[in-house]
């Protein structure tokens, strides 16, 4: 039995992996408190909460 095998337009893990490394790049030599302030900011400037389940 054969895979269907099909090119992906997409890759999600790539994109996660890519995210992830953009991240560590930018926090790396932070200490906690600029650690918690970069993760502030990122909130308040994503607009997240649309994203979230409806309460």
């Amino acid at each position: 039995m054969k895979a269907n095998k099909s090119t992906k337009s997409f890759d999600a893990v790539e994109m996660m992996r890519a995210i992830r490394s953009k991240i560590t790049e930018e926090t790396q030599n932070m200490s906690f408190q600029e650690l918690q302030q970069y993760i502030k900011q990122r909130f308040e400037s994503a607009d997240v909460r649309s994203n979230a389940l409806p309460r």
